[in-house]
């Protein structure tokens, strides 16, 4: 064998179609575009157009709810931080929150904040600071004689003022309801 006797095997390498080269090509004149008008054109296309039949993303129920700036939590389950402690990564007599797990390596980056979960078993005492702790969790950090703190999220004043406006337009509106009821018509 010589190098130029060296040859892909037969369908390996596969050419473009050149269209639009003429009438002898079979691909020739409008080139596999169709007729006229917006799809005989390069580029443009009407996304989800399906030719005046509903789309399937119109024909299809719209279902559940996504949220508009979803926190993206850093999850940790209490088995993990014993693991840490275990490794000696972590020191448990210390007081422990999102700063101190990412500078021990446990956690790669700090994110909106930090949720404990209960999977696992828990031997060492913590001190330890969280966005959102669960029930199992709680329980298990407790069982081992350390104390969870769950930072509280902050409420504006307007926020309040806000919520109990809603709640009283609320209850006068089925307070009236009730009063058209019971005193028959009006």
């Amino acid at each position: 064998m010589r190098l130029n006797e060296i040859k892909d095997k037969a369908g390996a390498r596969k050419f473009r179609v050149r269209i639009g080269r003429g009438i002898g090509s079979g691909v020739g004149k409008m080139g596999g575009r169709g007729g006229k008008g917006q799809t005989a054109r390069s580029g443009a296309r009407i996304g989800g157009f399906e030719g005046g039949q509903m789309p399937l993303h119109r024909r299809l129920p719209k279902r559940g709810f996504n949220k508009w700036r979803p926190k993206d939590w850093n999850e940790i389950n209490v088995g993990d931080l014993q693991k840490a402690i275990d490794d000696k990564r972590l020191d448990g007599g210390k007081a422990l929150d999102l700063a101190a797990l990412v500078a021990a390596g446990v956690l790669r980056r700090a994110k909106d904040g930090l949720r404990l979960l209960g999977s696992g078993e828990l031997k060492a005492k913590l001190k330890i600071t969280v966005n959102h702790a669960t029930k199992s969790a709680k329980a298990a950090v407790e069982k081992a004689g350390g104390t969870v703190e769950v930072i509280e999220v902050k409420v504006l004043d307007a926020d309040v003022a806000k919520a109990r406006k809603s709640a009283a337009k609320k209850a006068k509106a089925q307070g009236g309801n009730a009063t058209k009821t019971a005193g028959g018509e009006e």
